[in-house]
C-alpha cells in the first residue's frame, strides 16, 4: 500500500478538498483508493452503516472513491459540546468526554488506535489518502501530534502540502512550514499547491520560481477557487452567520454556538429564488419565509443561548404568523414541551411548537436509514443521545416515512403540527421533494428547486474536482511515486 498525506499551511487551508479531489482523481485512474484521518475535531459527523460515527469529511471521500463509509477511515473523532472538553469516538463508539489536557495525557493510546488502524488499511487498498489538520509544524503540539507526520512515517508515505492564498501571505505560510518541517520529512515531500485563487492565474506565475529556490519541494501549481465545486462542511465553524439579500425570500438557518451537522443546509445551494442563511439575529428569524433549527451537540446549552439572545422568542413569533419552522434533530427537541437530562438532573421548557417530550439517554443512537416521501427515497442517518416521544399528538401527523439503511417495512417517522416539522433525520433536505414542500408551505411562489438528484450531483462534483486536479496541477511527482 502507498500512502499520500494532504497537508496544510493553516486550519483551512483545502485539506478536506484536496483530499477528495485527490481520492476521485485515482479512482478515475483505476486505483483502489480510500481516504483517512486519524483524528478529527468536528461537530459535523456521519453514521456509517454499522453505526458508528465518523467525521462527515472522511464520508464525503468515500464517497468520492465510490466507497460505503465506515470507521477505519476516522479512528478517533473528536466532538467538542462545550467548556468541559470533548467527546471522544473511538471506532464509531462514542465514549467519555475529557478536556484537552487531559486528552493529551494519554495520546498515545489513541495513537495504537491508529497504528493498528493503519494496518488494517494494508490489506485493504492501494492507496491511502491521508489528511492532515491544522499545521504539521505547529510547534507546541508536534510531539503529540498523532494525525499529521506520525502516520506518514510510519507508513513511510509522502505527502504534499496545501496553502490557501485567501489568507494572504501564501510564500510566508509555505516557505515557514518547509523551514519547520524534521529534516527527515522534507525528502517525503512531492509538492507544494496553493489553493482558491481568484482571478487571473498568469498573475501567479513566479511561484514556481520563488518556491523552488527557496525549498527542495516542488511547486505543483495553483488551484482557481470554484463556488460551483464546494463539498460537505467537515467543520460546522464553516456555517458563517450573515445577512440575507434584498429582495429575495430567504430560509433562516439558526446558528447556535454548538450547532452541529451543519451540512443539512447544503442542498438548498442547488435551488434558485430562495436564499438559505445562517443567522445568530432574532430580527432575520422574525423575517424569514421560513426558520430551520439544526442539530446541536449540547441541545440544553444552545436552548438557553436561543432564549437569552431573544431567538426563542423570534422562533415562536415566526410560527404564530403561519411561517413554516423545522427542526433536525436537537432542533427538533427544542420545538417541543420539555426536555430533560436525568444524568444531571437538568431540565428545560422547549418552544413549545410540538407535542413532545425529549428524555437525554446514555447510550447514543447512530444508524443510517432511508426516508420516503411521495414515493422518492433517499439516504439519511441519526445521530441523537435523547429520545422523544408525543403527548397530546391527536392534531398531529407523521413528518415521512423512514427504515433502517435496506431492512423491513417503512415507518412513520417524524412529527408535523400545522408547518411545524420535526425530524431526526440527518439529510432531510437531500431530496428534493422535500425542499419543494418546505417553499409551498412558506409560500416562496418564486423559488426554483433543482430536481437532480443530490447524491448524483455531488457524483458530478467529484469527476469535475478531479478534472481540476489534472488540469490545474503538475501531478509527475505523485504518478512517478504511484508507478502511474
Amino acid at each position: 500500500m502507498k500512502a499520500i498525506s494532504v497537508l496544510g499551511t493553516s486550519s483551512n487551508a483545502g485539506k478536506s478538498w484536496v483530499s477528495t479531489a485527490l481520492c476521485a482523481w485515482l479512482r478515475l485512474q483505476g486505483v483502489k483508493v480510500a481516504p483517512f484521518k486519524a483524528q478529527n475535531m468536528a461537530n459535523n459527523a456521519f453514521a456509517t452503516l454499522g453505526g458508528g460515527e465518523i467525521g462527515v469529511a472522511q464520508a464525503v471521500q468515500a464517497e468520492a472513491c465510490d466507497l460505503l463509509p465506515r470507521v477505519e477511515m476516522n479512528p478517533i473523532l473528536l466532538k467538542p459540546n462545550g467548556p468541559d472538553g470533548s467527546q471522544i469516538v473511538r471506532l464509531g463508539v462514542a465514549g467519555e468526554t475529557t478536556s484537552a489536557r487531559d486528552y493529551y495525557t494519554s495520546i498515545e493510546n489513541s495513537w495504537t488506535t491508529v497504528r493498528e488502524t493503519l494496518d488494517y488499511w494494508k490489506a485493504e487498498c492501494e492507496v491511502l489518502v491521508l489528511e492532515g489538520a491544522g499545521s504539521p509544524v505547529e510547534l507546541n503540539l508536534m510531539n503529540r501530534d498523532i494525525v499529521n507526520l506520525r502516520p506518514v512515517e510510519y507508513l513511510d508515505g509522502r505527502w504534499l502540502l496545501v496553502s490557501n492564498i485567501e489568507y494572504g501571505g501564501v510564500f510566508a505560510q509555505v516557505l515557514g512550514t518547509w523551514n519547520l518541517m524534521p529534516d527527515v520529512m522534507k525528502p517525503l515531500g512531492m509538492g507544494v499547491v496553493v489553493n482558491r485563487f481568484r482571478g487571473d492565474l498568469s498573475l501567479f506565475d513566479g511561484a514556481k520560481a520563488e518556491i523552488e529556490s527557496r525549498s527542495e519541494l516542488p511547486y505543483l501549481g495553483v488551484l482557481p477557487f470554484d463556488s460551483t465545486l464546494a463539498i460537505d462542511d467537515e467543520d460546522s465553524l464553516n456555517a458563517v452567520a450573515g445577512r440575507p439579500r434584498s429582495g429575495e425570500p430567504y430560509i433562516a438557518w439558526v446558528k447556535y454556538p454548538r450547532v452541529s451537522n451543519s451540512q443539512d443546509q447544503l442542498p438548498w445551494r442547488n435551488d434558485a429564488g430562495v436564499q438559505s442563511v445562517w443567522t445568530e439575529s432574532p430580527d432575520v428569524v422574525r423575517d424569514a419565509a421560513a426558520v430551520v433549527l439544526p442539530g446541536s451537540k449540547n441541545t440544553l446549552a444552545d436552548l438557553a443561548w436561543l432564549k437569552e439572545r431573544g431567538l426563542a422568542d423570534a422562533v415562536q413569533v415566526a410560527a404564530r404568523a403561519g411561517r413554516p419552522v423545522v427542526g433536525i434533530c436537537g432542533g427538533k427537541q427544542m420545538l417541543g414541551r420539555t426536555l430533560f437530562d436525568p444524568a444531571s438532573g437538568e431540565s428545560a421548557e422547549g418552544l413549545g411548537l410540538l407535542p413532545l417530550e425529549s428524555e437525554f439517554l446514555r447510550k447514543k443512537r447512530v444508524v443510517r436509514n432511508e426516508a420516503r416521501y411521495e414515493g422518492q427515497v433517499w439516504e439519511t442517518f441519526e445521530i441523537h443521545t435523547g429520545e422523544s416521544r408525543w403527548v397530546d399528538a391527536s392534531s398531529c401527523e407523521t413528518l415521512l416515512e423512514a427504515r433502517k439503511a435496506g431492512e423491513g417495512a417503512f415507518r412513520a417517522d417524524g412529527i408535523k403540527l400545522g408547518k411545524v416539522w420535526g425530524s431526526y433525520q440527518h439529510g432531510l433536505f437531500d431530496a428534493a421533494e422535500m425542499r419543494q414542500r418546505l417553499v409551498v408551505e412558506a409560500g416562496i411562489g418564486e423559488a426554483r428547486i433543482c430536481e437532480e438528484n443530490w447524491k448524483a450531483k455531488r457524483a458530478l462534483v467529484y469527476a469535475r474536482m478531479a478534472e481540476s486536479l489534472d488540469r490545474y496541477l503538475d501531478l509527475d511527482t505523485v504518478k512517478r511515486y504511484l508507478g502511474l
